[in-house]
């Protein structure tokens, strides 16, 4: 079957068999958004348990419900959030029922879903099905079997099976010519990894491919049901910006100004920022007599036009798309009065995280906590929207005399739903970069929660970053983190314990999304660490006085040695 949706097109290919069960309790189903919608296209796998009718009732109820409610939703609400809901109704629905009716007493499914949608693909996944993609000739398995160690048929986590359910979530980039695969255990059981990728590889149609793929199980060996949902991606949208795209061209570009000079009715008062991408004035708007600030771009920093153009159509798109309390905005200005390219925002009073690191006394725990939940808000808000940030740090953190706070500067921002090619620099802050990014990945959420752990980090330790400062145009060896509590001992052991998880090295180890942290941060307290904070070992807090010491020992014994002889 082929499915178009908003330019997304997609080939999808279904094969089920019973095998050698007396009934198929596998289900699964591929269906496209409706007409004039944005909210892509869905597809899941649900394997059945429970025995007689209730694990194919469990099955299909949940693949249609969560198929339909996604498709259902408000196509504004974030995919991860719209799909969990449905997960989370069926789950307790069935949970209800498996108890109430004797006839489907103990129903329960597995599920995999993968939801495409802009360039985007979005998985939600609880059991042992299983969601392959095959790239460039390489298979990649997307979920983890939630299945008791050492065993082949124990799960740990299922649908149904409790009233509460744990459902792992992750995001990728689509590229064209992908090709996903959703299995239930009857096939990846009887079929290991390079069986499936060598199958998957020779590039037959997707029905003949999931056919192909279904008999090669029943033929070594599966005793189970046996079901394989394949999904060629043929072609992706193209970015969703026609109208802003249009504006930004029209627009043409201009020798950033000097304070004191005029443009389009903003005085230019003082030079705020005078970076390598922008140079930023606060200016007075004559036609509201209102203070704003005014960011004109650097062209010749950037290398080229289309890069000034790209970042200013980056941060307009995320203005218009986020609306947080804790995220700087753009101002929206009358048709015809702009004659150049330039961005205006509102003049937020106060200071940057930066500035006040730099005085005393240093931020207390409430304050501090005050300021990373909602940063981490703010984060959370872009991370929803598809935007990743790329640039978190103290200085992109303002202050306000009220106590709120704004997250500012979106230009370097990724969009990956709108990106036709990953950019060919990373572009971030050194000291603030997750390990993963000096190796040439584009990054994601979870290198932004690395670059707000490090900023929580500076803000609590005055200053100071968990593996040392980076110099720009070096690749850094990340290591163990210095402990926070060599600079902060008055901290509660829990607050390190939350900011070792978001700098981890490994990207899986982190905190997968704002959300999460959020939560750690405002709970932190209630949820406990260890009552006795345990003193870092001479080596974590000085590794040089560390091995000093170790050498002075040692010289001193081989003196003995030698004396005594």
């Amino acid at each position: 079957m082929e499915t178009t949706g908003t330019s997304l097109r997609v080939l999808t290919g279904l094969a089920s068999e019973t095998g050698r069960r007396a009934r198929n309790e596998d289900f699964a189903a591929a269906v496209l958004e409706p007409p004039g919608r944005m909210t892509g296209v869905a597809c899941a796998i649900a394997d059945g348990m429970g025995g007689a009718k209730g694990g194919r009732v469990a099955a299909e109820l949940c693949v249609r419900a969560v198929l339909d409610g996604y498709l259902g939703s408000s196509e504004t609400r974030s995919v991860r959030r719209t799909a969990a809901h449905a997960v989370d109704s069926v789950n307790r629905w069935i949970h209800a029922q498996g108890r109430t009716d004797a006839d489907l007493a103990g129903m329960g499914c597995t599920l995999t879903v993968a939801i495409l949608r802009g360039r985007r693909l979005h998985v939600l996944h609880v059991g042992d099905t299983r969601l392959y993609r095959l790239r460039d000739g390489r298979l990649a398995r997307l979920t983890v079997d939630h299945r008791l160690e050492g065993t082949t048929n124990i799960l740990t986590r299922a649908v149904g099976i409790a009233e509460s359910l744990r459902i792992d979530y992750a995001s990728e980039d689509l590229a064209p010519h992908d090709r996903l695969l959703l299995v239930s255990d009857g096939v990846h059981g009887a079929l290991n990894d390079r069986r499936l990728e060598e199958t998957l590889a020779l590039r037959e149609g997707p029905d003949e491919t999931a056919r192909r793929l279904v008999q090669a199980a029943l033929e070594a060996g599966s005793d189970d049901n046996v079901t394989a949902l394949v999904v060629d991606v043929l072609e992706l949208p193209a970015a969703d910006v026609a109208g802003l795209s249009q504006e930004v061209e029209a627009l043409p570009m201009r020798e950033p100004p000097q304070a004191g000079e005029s443009i389009d009715g903003f005085e230019l008062q003082a030079l705020i920022a005078d970076g390598r991408y922008s140079r930023v004035f606060r200016a007075r708007d004559s036609h509201g007599d209102a203070s704003v600030l005014v960011k004109f771009p650097k062209p010749q920093a950037l290398g080229a036009e289309a890069s000034a153009r790209a970042a200013f159509l980056r941060e307009s798109w995320v203005a218009s798309r986020v609306q947080n309390p804790f995220v700087g905005g753009v101002l929206d200005l009358p048709a015809g009065r702009r004659t150049s390219l330039y961005l205006v925002q509102p003049f937020y009073a106060g200071e940057t995280l930066e500035r006040r690191l730099s005085r005393s006394p240093p931020v207390s725990l409430d304050q501090g906590l005050d300021i990373a939940v909602k940063l981490t808000k703010a984060i959370a808000s872009l991370h929803r929207a598809g935007v990743i940030h790329r640039d978190i740090k103290p200085e992109n953190v303002i202050l306000e005399p009220g106590g709120g706070l704004k997250l500012i500067d979106l230009g370097v921002a990724r969009l990956p739903n709108l990106e036709a090619a990953l950019p060919p620099d990373i572009p971030g802050t050194p000291s603030y970069m997750a390990p993963e990014l000096f190796a040439g990945v584009a990054g994601d959420e979870r290198s932004d929660i690395f670059a707000l752990g490090v900023t929580l980090y500076a803000m609590f330790s005055g200053g100071r970053y968990p593996y040392g400062e980076i110099e720009p145009f070096t690749t850094p060896r990340h290591r163990r983190p210095a402990p926070l509590s060599a600079w902060r001992p008055d901290l509660p052991a829990w607050v390190e314990t939350v900011l070792a998880r978001a700098v981890a090295v490994d990207p899986a180890e982190r905190f997968q999304d704002g959300f999460e942290l959020a939560f750690e941060l405002e709970n932190g307290a209630i949820r406990g660490a260890p009552a006795r904070r345990t003193r870092p070992s001479l080596y974590d807090r000085d590794p040089l006085r560390f091995w000093q010491v170790t050498a002075l020992i040692l010289l001193v014994l081989l003196v003995i040695s030698l004396a005594s002889r």
